[in-house]
């Protein structure tokens, strides 16, 4: 979802940059007038010394009682919104702690990076994989893994995505006594040079 937002919000972001850049490069170098063509009527600038607000632009609600108020709401929200999205960026989903039983009706907590680094360095540890991402979701008692692996040209997906499963997320599992650990795997394949014959 933040994903998702984070690339709509910059992509609209980036189309209003380049349609105001577009729109003074064109006014301030008279494009229209050295390539000979016409911009339409609504277009901010036609000429190097064409402004973005004319003077009667800039002074004409000045006077009215609604202008400033909605000024300074326009701009509290935009304030608003901009501080929610940057809040929103340091807010990590990351698990950092797992609830595990213990035996004594007490319960455990376990660092989340520990369990995540044992995942990371078993998964290399396996045939076919040369590099491993490991990350916990979820909540304390039921977490969730999500795992980046490189595959070497010789490994094959369904192999590694079946000792994964039942070697890799199984010793997880029954060492953090977690009942379940459900995974989403994405599989990249590790690029390498060709090897010459000669």
């Amino acid at each position: 979802m933040r994903t998702t937002l984070n690339r709509v919000l910059l992509a609209l972001t980036g189309l209003v940059l380049l349609v105001v850049g577009l729109s003074v490069l064109v006014g301030s170098l008279d494009l229209q007038r050295h390539w000979d063509f016409t911009v339409p009527g609504w277009w901010p600038f036609t000429g190097p010394k064409d402004v973005l607000l004319t003077d009667h632009s800039r002074t004409r609600y000045r006077s009215d009682g609604w202008w400033w108020p909605v000024v300074f709401a326009v701009l509290g929200v935009l304030f608003l919104a901009a501080l929610w999205w940057l809040l929103a960026q340091a807010r990590t989903r990351r698990l950092r702690q797992i609830r595990i039983d213990s035996g004594d009706g007490q319960g455990a907590l376990l660092r989340g990076r520990a369990l995540e680094s044992v995942l990371r360095s078993e998964a290399e540890d396996y045939e076919g994989v040369e590099w491993s991402n490991a990350v916990l979701t979820g909540r304390r008692g039921t977490p969730e893994a999500r795992l980046v692996l490189g595959l070497a040209p010789h490994a094959t997906p369904q192999d590694v995505v079946e000792g994964l499963d039942s070697q890799v997320l199984e010793r997880a599992r029954n060492s953090a006594g977690l009942p379940d650990l459900p995974a989403e795997a994405r599989l990249r394949a590790v690029r390498h040079r060709a090897a010459r014959v000669s």
